[in-house]
């Protein structure tokens, strides 16, 4: 195996303080305002609808939230806000309950959501800066305390994880102290798998060789890190990489697989990890190169342990943060590295 060298910045720093993002999160949960309020209203069928919004990984995130909702029997979909703010604002109305999240609380489409929202509907934000739109002027607000973040989502996306999970069992009707013991074992969790990045990002570096494209697929809850994996890598190393659903990969992008094609597929949901499998072998039996995420996969960086629902999408985004740094030491540059975007995205 060649060695690579890590260029290390920003980036990587944000990435291995994930550990003390949670804990600061999690302390910050224990503190948050209640949630009675629009608990009691969906609960009494006062709230028709829910409708979950965000850009990029704060729309991505929102996937386990939106099944968790629905298996429990409310109405509930994913629109991104720029969507939902220019084609779709006949739905705030007193009977929809508006769950927005952004990392700024300041991008414009969360503050046109803000003008759009307001006196209509019931707006929980969720965003990690005090400071922003979002916080000041949503109905309630859940602050995320991940810290200050320098490039690509990576500490805030897993405390967003985190705290939508919170606020998904509270809404749900869950005692929330019982949540957050739950959620507790993430901590450790993301520390114990962050103490191995440079083994794991160097042999990724060696397994992704020859690759000129990637895929990240999976089902259920695990489209959170598929959809995230898709942009970050993109952000991240100027690389080509799409997220899509297993099922969605045979609709056409299998016809794309070949030696320098590899795709991620996350085991995911027992319910569906049986096709999860199947698709990583025929990927396989096509030329293509691939591997699994999850408890039993045969790479080191991809194997993950077993844990609870609430928790497994926050360790599902750690393996492709190891292929950001991976590929960026491939061609030796710093990955994460923005030359064209921003923190805060200024236009819609």
């Amino acid at each position: 195996m060649s060695s690579y060298s890590i260029v290390e910045g920003d980036y990587l720093r944000d990435i291995l303080d994930q550990p003390q993002a949670l804990e600061d999160t999690l302390a910050a949960l224990e503190a948050a305002p209640s949630l009675t309020s629009p608990a009691q209203h969906l609960r009494q069928g006062e709230f028709k609808r829910i409708v979950l919004t965000g850009m990029g990984s704060s729309y991505h995130g929102l996937h386990p939230l939106n099944l968790q909702l629905i298996r429990q029997g409310f109405t509930s979909f994913m629109v991104e806000t720029s969507e939902l703010v220019h084609y779709m604002p006949s739905l705030f109305d007193s009977e929809t309950l508006v769950v927005a999240v952004s990392q700024s609380g300041q991008s414009a489409e969360t503050m046109r959501l803000l003008e759009i929202c307001r006196g209509k509907s019931f707006l929980l934000g969720i965003t990690n800066t005090q400071e922003g739109g979002l916080a000041r002027r949503a109905d309630l607000t859940v602050l995320t305390r991940a810290g200050r973040e320098s490039t690509v989502s990576c500490k805030t996306y897993v405390a967003m994880l985190l705290s939508l999970a919170w606020v998904g069992d509270v809404l749900c009707g869950r005692n929330p102290e019982s949540s957050l013991q739950e959620l507790q074992p993430a901590v450790l969790a993301v520390r114990r798998y962050l103490a191995r990045w440079p083994d794991y990002a160097r042999s990724l570096a060696a397994e992704l060789e020859g690759i000129q494209s990637l895929f990240f697929t999976g089902r259920g809850a695990s489209l959170a890190a598929v959809g995230t994996g898709g942009l970050i890598v993109k952000e991240s190393d100027h690389f080509h990489a799409e997220g899509m659903s297993a099922a969605a990969f045979r609709h056409g992008p299998l016809e794309m697989v070949s030696g320098s094609v590899y795709v991620v597929v996350f085991s995911g949901d027992p319910k569906t990890r049986d096709l999860n499998t199947r698709l990583a072998q025929d990927v396989q039996s096509c030329g293509g190169r691939t591997a699994l995420v999850g408890a039993h996969s045969a790479i080191d960086a991809f194997r993950l342990p077993e844990v609870s629902a609430n928790i497994g999408p926050i360790l599902e985004i750690l393996p492709v943060q190891m292929i950001t740094l991976a590929l960026a030491a491939r061609v030796g540059r710093e990955a994460g590295k923005f030359e064209f975007a921003s923190k805060i995205t200024a236009s819609e």
